[in-house]
């Protein structure tokens, strides 16, 4: 039996994601372990956890290019030796849960918990074994800091385990797993009562749209983008979903109604039926975060890409693009050309699929268990 505790931290929902994966994962399949799941910066401090994590929300919304800046900076020189500074002093704080729970293993889904944590071990603090799980598809150095005591990294692609080797991280630490996702993008289901459920024809084609949430995506592309899309694909499905951001909703259904495309897009608010939307979806239109990049790859869609924030987000859009699964619309692009350009090309939505099959990791989360506790 052995003590485990996840950390992750509230910067963007993909670092939860993926951290709750793996933690359902042992709970289901290892039963003889005790573990938890935790926040780690808000067990640190509550208040500099509320205010980094709003102002990371409205950096991202209001002034993505400000969010590009810090992400860059970050990497190296005066702000990331502040970053790892400050994470070293709150390290402090966090071993007061780590000699109560007196863990065997820690997996961390954010950078910050693994700094903390390999700190404390470079320092005698703890001896467990530190797993970190880097939740994007570019690397960047805040995760790599404290490596000669992190014992596992796992990665998302070929470049980043390369990546990592050229910072001298021994290559047996670093495996091609895949960054973590739920089970439920692992299970078949019925594409016919899916269907009948959101009132769509089973002889469509069927393009998911994903309206950005609480970021918006930059609100008026986003809305110039469903315009253009409903009026290109009058032969397809459209499923827009809105997440919990009921201004976009509204302003979806306008457009809906205005094109009088109520029969074939469907908008949705928040829904925890995105397994199932993935499962009947030839498409998917998208920012590239990394959860939602991982689980279309998974599920083999191509994807056209739409407005990323600046910082890891435009470097998945470029791996992205690399591998020939997703087409980038960029601001300068005419949203009508790439759009009909793809969506009247079959053969090249057939090898965008295949290709997202061929670098999609649906098995990572049983994968990365299976290393760590077998």
């Amino acid at each position: 039996m052995k003590n485990i505790l996840i950390f992750y931290a509230s910067y963007g929902g993909g670092h939860l994601n993926a951290a709750k994966s793996i933690y359902e994962c042992i709970l289901n399949d290892y039963e003889k372990n005790n573990i938890e799941l935790i926040d780690c910066m808000k067990y640190v401090n509550k208040t500099v956890e509320k205010v980094s994590t709003v102002a990371y929300r409205e950096a991202a919304k209001k002034a993505p290019w400000v969010w590009g800046r810090i992400y860059n900076d970050s990497q190296k020189g005066p702000l990331a030796h502040l970053s790892t500074r400050s994470n070293k002093i709150m390290a402090i704080k966090l071993l007061k849960l780590l000699r109560e729970k007196q863990p065997d293993l820690i997996i961390s889904t954010h950078p910050f918990s693994s700094q903390m944590c390999s700190y404390l071990k470079r320092k005698g603090k703890i001896t467990a074994k530190i797993a970190t799980i880097m939740t994007d598809f570019a690397p960047h150095d805040q995760w790599l800091v404290g490596s000669d005591f992190t014992d596992y990294f796992f990665v998302a692609n070929d470049k980043m385990k390369d990546y990592l080797v050229t910072k001298n991280i021994a290559e047996n630490k670093i495996f091609l797993t895949g960054i973590p996702l739920s089970h439920r993008f692992l299970q078949k289901y019925d594409r016919k009562e899916i269907l009948a459920q959101y009132h769509l024809e089973d002889n469509k084609k069927n393009i998911l749209f994903f309206g950005g949430g609480e970021f918006g995506l930059g609100k008026s592309r986003t809305f110039e983008i469903l315009d253009t899309l409903i009026k290109v694909s009058s032969d397809m499905q459209i499923i827009v979903i809105s997440g919990k951001n009921e201004k976009m909703k509204m302003k979806f259904d306008e457009i809906v109604a205005k094109n009088n495309a109520t029969k074939y897009v469907k908008v949705l608010s928040f829904t925890n039926q995105i397994p199932q939307l993935m499962s009947i979806s030839d498409l998917v239109i998208t920012k590239p975060g990394g959860m939602t990049t991982t689980e279309s790859l998974a599920s083999g869609l191509p994807m056209i890409i739409i407005n990323p924030i600046p910082g890891q987000e435009e470097e998945n859009a470029e791996f992205l693009e690399k591998k020939n699964v997703g087409i980038w619309l960029r601001k300068k692009d005419d949203i009508s050309k790439v759009l009909r350009n793809l969506l009247s090309n079959p053969n090249k939505l057939k090898e965008m699929k295949a290709n997202a099959l061929q670098i999609g990791h649906p098995n990572a989360t049983k994968n990365i268990c299976n290393i760590l506790l077998k």
